[in-house]
């Protein structure tokens, strides 16, 4: 019962630190002059430090199964990038975007998010381990794929060549540079025990690091939605439904498919979080800075408090019954 009540209390305190980190940088991104700029440099940092966290405390030696698990491979794979254009589609049916929107609504919405999903995967109980092995393929899928998913949603009428180095950067830094570090590090330890200590405390930063990395997205992303709020009120419905409509259907999904509750928490955030991030600089080159860029910002703004939320909701939402993960 004890450890029961100090689950809920820590829980209670790491979503403080969340959306308090996100608040407060919405405040400073708004209020202080100069400070999104700042933010926006110090972004990518941030990110890379997050993860370099998360991936210090996954078992790597569990995620290398995560290459021979075809289930979860086939159900992600599935999800974004068959079921989400059919939930995008959908949307820019019922609700009408107007161009140079458009684009900038699509490409974020198609593309599943390689990076943060993994932390957020951790914190909600979820195979972030196995989630982690499939970025690569992720990535390769949606450079592959954004180009038809775009012109087949839109009815013919878009089509990009999309860039591969962002992309490939994007991997580079905030998957392999953090993973290589992590990795190491654990060898260290394994070698030299006078590192275990050290290595156990960096479990404490977790909370503060993921606080400061949502006040720096917040901070650099809130000004653009500021300067064009008064264009984006039909773009926020759809991105907040676009979530609740992917969790409903990844919840579904990974019943239906029977893969577990760590599996399946993993399954309904990589459908649910999207490549905003990485999808930002391209979405820059083809729309311009005015309205594309903030409908992207607006989006990651919108994911942010959903997943917020979500990470303390999956765990009852897909609960720790008894059931054995297949392997």
């Amino acid at each position: 019962m004890q450890k029961s009540a100090d689950a809920i209390r820590s829980s209670s305190v790491q979503t403080l630190w969340w959306f308090g980190g996100a608040v407060l940088g919405v405040i400073l991104g708004v209020g202080v002059s100069g400070f999104a700029a700042l933010a926006e440099v110090a972004l990518t940092p941030c990110l890379i430090g997050l993860l370099f966290l998360t991936f210090l405390d996954i078992p790597f030696d569990s995620g290398l199964r995560a290459v021979r698990d075809l289930p979860l491979l086939a159900v992600t794979a599935a999800v974004n990038f068959l079921i989400v254009p059919l939930v995008v589609a959908g949307l820019i049916a019922v609700f009408d975007i107007a161009d140079p929107l458009l684009p900038a609504v699509l490409i974020v919405l198609l593309c599943p998010c390689i990076d943060y999903v993994i932390a957020f995967t951790r914190a909600a109980g979820g195979a972030a381990d196995r989630l982690l092995m499939l970025t690569p393929v992720l990535m390769i899928a949606q450079l592959v794929l954004l180009p038809v998913m775009l012109w087949a949603v839109s009815g013919g009428r878009l089509s990009i060549d999309l860039p591969v180095r962002p992309l490939v950067g994007a991997l580079v830094l905030f998957i392999i540079i953090p993973l290589t570090a992590a990795v190491i590090v654990r060898l260290l330890a394994r070698r030299a025990p006078r590192l275990g200590r050290p290595l156990a405390v960096t479990t404490r930063l977790m909370d503060p690091v993921m606080a400061l990395t949502l006040l720096v997205i917040t901070a650099s992303v809130t000004p653009l939605i500021a300067g064009s709020a008064g264009h984006l009120g039909t773009a926020a419905i759809v991105f907040a439904l676009f979530a609740v409509v992917m969790i409903i259907i990844g919840w579904i999904v990974t019943r239906v498919s029977r893969l577990g509750p760590q599996r399946s928490r993993a399954v309904i955030l990589s459908g649910v979080t999207r490549n905003s991030l990485v999808m930002l600089p391209i979405v820059r080159a083809i729309t311009g800075e005015e309205i594309g860029p903030a409908g992207v910002v607006t989006q990651t703004l919108i994911e942010l408090l959903v997943v917020i939320v979500l990470v303390r909701v999956l765990p009852r939402l897909v609960p720790d019954i008894a059931v054995t993960e297949n392997r």
